[in-house]
């Protein structure tokens, strides 16, 4: 168990937390959400000690053990993979560093015995018999092969490294479990392991994370922090949303019969209070009207932009014709092949293991790469738009945020036009004269998607365009996008985005493609899906051998 008392913390004027009372139980998950800025990621830093809070303090119980999924990527560079997850235990690590010293002396004293077995004892007590196994079994289910687990951190690539810092946090059954954005760097089976690890897991868990579906699936309660206070829902992410939605309605829909009542009154005494018959029951309202109180409705965090694709023009019959087409990146193929049409109101999510193929494909879609072989087809009717993953190109001036915007504005529309759109985009007042040198990636993220509103475009490409927005923005994203009529194609970790959006899928095999007409969660549990992606990584493999 682990609780706050009091807790409070802001910088210079900002509060981020206000007298925060709340208690976190075993056998619960709680999902710790809120606005970009609200405080997620510094509340658990606190939790965990490694901020001081300026008033309150952190209760932990006796003996308990705190696991952090640790962020900096570097700092196990000069250790093994397997020690690190070790590490995730440190007293049991500290343990079996000294056990393993003693062991290794060519000249074994008395008292390296009676030392070695106070270590056995104590060795034992932690289940450090088992701890191999069960850093094989966190980093098998995480996607480690086992060539890697004896090599050093630095060998790894930073989406691997991320995997073992997670089966570090994972490790020796912590009494509470901290872990931010654990999803990042995942694929979608790693993802599903960790939802049923964590389903089992018997002890405390708080996880701050941007992905709907694993909050659905893992939390038990919501910690949401707005308002500067941090306020728990029983029940999963979903149960918090329709609550939350609920309780501001019957707030408004109180303070709006209030505000009609007081007005009533108010009436009554301007019309009567002059006229000496009426003046008792004039008097008897103002006394009314005074005890009437508007319930303060403090200003949310929490804001959602306004994402709208409107097409200029419907698609026509043809919409997009792919026929052999074959790309090699740094000599590794990644499309081989690839044949496929697009009809009208697809909106298909590319999915499968490898990244680059989708983004290579999307790259030559747009027009930014050439194909090695093969072609592709647009129809005369369709005008594309691109979301690429990185957009660095897109922000290497020095301009503010309406200049920027005024590059992609119908022709004649100027600074009154892109400050306006760039309010809805949530940049108002000052916000909007930032220079693009600054912008964080979320912020980035939505200046992009402003530009694709402002195309027209009837296809869109999205690769990735959920990385970097907070649960709002990806909300206002995926509502624009289901409601958008004309055809999209895109790739996205996020599994509630795909679910929600596609309608066909599209899997990008070694081996070739698997493509159906179906909802996302069908996809997943299809037998001749399964069926078929087996033979297509089995032959693929053979082609090889």
């Amino acid at each position: 168990m682990i609780s706050a008392s009091n807790v409070t913390l802001g910088y210079g004027k900002r509060v981020l937390f206000k007298d925060v009372n709340i208690k976190f139980t075993p056998g619960n998950c709680y999902g710790l959400i809120g606005a970009n800025g609200a405080g997620k990621s510094t509340f658990l830093k606190i939790l965990a000690g490694e901020i001081e809070p300026d008033k309150g303090e952190i209760s932990v119980g006796a003996g308990e053990r705190i696991a952090v999924l640790r962020q900096d990527q570097f700092a196990f560079d000069e250790e093994t993979v397997f020690n690190t997850v070790i590490m995730g235990h440190d007293r049991l690590f500290r343990v079996m560093a000294e056990r393993d010293a003693i062991y290794s002396k060519g000249d074994f004293s008395e008292e390296d015995g009676i030392r070695s077995a106070e270590l056995e004892a104590e060795f034992a007590e932690m289940n450090g018999y088992e701890a191999e196994s069960e850093a094989a079994v966190l980093l098998n289910g995480l996607g480690i092969p086992e060539e890697l687990r004896h090599k050093k951190m630095k060998e790894l690539e930073p989406g691997e490294k991320v995997r073992v810092l997670l089966a570090q946090a994972l490790f020796g059954n912590p009494d509470v479990l901290l872990l931010d954005e654990p999803t990042n760097h995942l694929d979608l089976k790693s993802i599903t392991w960790l939802e049923d690890f964590l389903s089992r897991f018997q002890n405390t868990v708080i996880v701050v994370s941007h992905d709907r579906h694993f909050l659905n699936q893992v939390c038990t309660h919501i910690a949401d922090i707005d308002f500067g206070v941090i306020k728990v829902y029983v029940g999963n992410y979903d149960f918090w949303y329709q609550a939350s939605q609920l309780n501001l309605r019957q707030k408004q829909e109180e303070n709006r019969k209030v505000t009609e009542k007081a007005n009533e009154l108010k009436e009554f005494i301007q019309r009567f209070s002059s006229n000496a018959s009426k003046a008792k029951q004039a008097t008897s309202r103002k006394k009314l009207l005074e005890k009437l109180t508007l319930e303060e409705m403090p200003v949310s965090s929490r804001k959602y932009p306004y994402v709208v694709f409107k097409p200029e023009r419907p698609c026509g019959d043809i919409i997009l014709e792919l026929q052999g087409l074959s790309k090699a990146v740094d000599g590794v193929p990644v499309l081989n092949n690839l044949t496929l049409t697009v009809r009208k109101g697809d909106k298909i999510a590319f999915v499968g293991g490898n990244s680059l193929a989708k983004t290579t494909l999307f790259q030559i879609l747009a027009g930014e790469l050439e194909p090695d072989a093969g072609t592709f087809r647009w129809g005369v009717t369709i005008t594309t738009s691109y979301f690429p993953k990185e957009n660095g190109a897109y922000f290497g001036n020095d301009l503010n945020l309406v200049e920027w915007l005024c590059q992609y504005a119908p022709p004649g529309e100027g600074e009154t036009f892109a400050r306006g759109f760039l309010g809805r985009m949530l940049f108002s007042g000052e916000e909007a004269l930032k220079k693009t040198g600054v912008l964080s990636g979320g912020e980035r993220v939505r200046c992009m998607l402003s530009r694709m509103m402002l195309t027209g475009a009837n296809a869109l490409i999205l690769d990735e365009p959920t990385n970097h927005l907070d649960l709002e923005s990806i909300t206002a994203l995926n509502n624009g996008l289901i409601t958008f009529p004309e055809v999209i194609l895109f790739a996205s970790h996020d599994h509630e985005f795909v679910s929600t959006v596609a309608n066909r899928i599209v899997e990008i095999t070694p081996g070739g493609v698997i493509d159906r007409v179906m909802s996302f969660d069908d996809f997943l549990e299809d037998a001749g899906v399964a069926r078929e992606r087996d033979e297509l990584y089995h032959g693929h493999v053979e082609a090889s051998l």
